[in-house]
């Protein structure tokens, strides 16, 4: 059995969504990070960060912060979304770096500076949505030829997929990286998914793209 520890975040939605994926029993508890709930004792002692999302693997007795050491660790252990081979295996490594040091991050201030305070920072938000923008057309180029990011359905895909939902607080117009556009409703026809995104709760539709 697995503990998750997240929040209704891009983030947090990658963990959940992988879970899912490889259907291994696990139980989601919230850390409402609006309340501050990311910075209780208990919860510090699983993530010193203080960052959701987080797992306690009590088959093996390892406690995880990180969604991208987190992904990685579950997909070795269950044998899925990772391949063994060395240059299939590092292809996927570099895209789900791409997305931890690129997609989220930037996307991320986009959300704060675009969607949530809007008119504070024009450099700000010109900068990062600019920067968004190129990453969208990074990973259009990628898959204009492939259904996945790296050919085979993998934890890269399940990375970015969270952080290209929310395209819209981004500013970003879909119809524009069609590429990105059929990758995304493809993913979106995943029931599993559907079900992590929706974890630790329902937060209502999912954008259509």
């Amino acid at each position: 059995m697995i503990d998750l520890y997240t929040w209704t975040t891009p983030n947090g939605r990658k963990v959940s969504i992988l879970l899912e994926e490889l259907g291994v029993p696990y139980t989601s508890h919230a850390i409402n990070i609006t309340k501050g709930e990311q910075n209780e004792a208990d919860f510090l002692k699983i993530s010193p960060n203080n960052k959701i999302p987080a797992i306690v693997d009590h088959e093996t007795g390892v406690n995880l912060m990180e969604s991208g050491a987190i992904m990685i660790y579950l997909a070795e252990k269950h044998g899925k979304f990772l391949p063994t081979d060395p240059i299939a295996r590092a292809n996927v490594m570099q895209w789900l770096m791409w997305q931890m040091g690129g997609l989220g991050p930037m996307a991320g201030q986009t959300h704060h500076f675009v969607h949530f305070n809007p008119g504070n920072a024009p450099y700000a938000e010109e900068r990062f949505t600019t920067e968004v923008k190129r990453l969208y057309r990074v990973l259009n180029t990628q898959l204009e030829s492939r259904d996945y990011i790296c050919d085979t359905y993998s934890i890269a895909d399940m990375a970015c997929w969270p952080w290209v939902s929310r395209y819209e607080w981004q500013g970003i117009d879909l119809r524009e990286y069609p590429a990105v556009r059929e990758w995304y409703q493809r993913l979106l026809q995943r029931e599993a998914v559907q079900k992590g995104y929706h974890v630790p709760k329902a937060m209502g539709e999912i954008p259509a793209g």
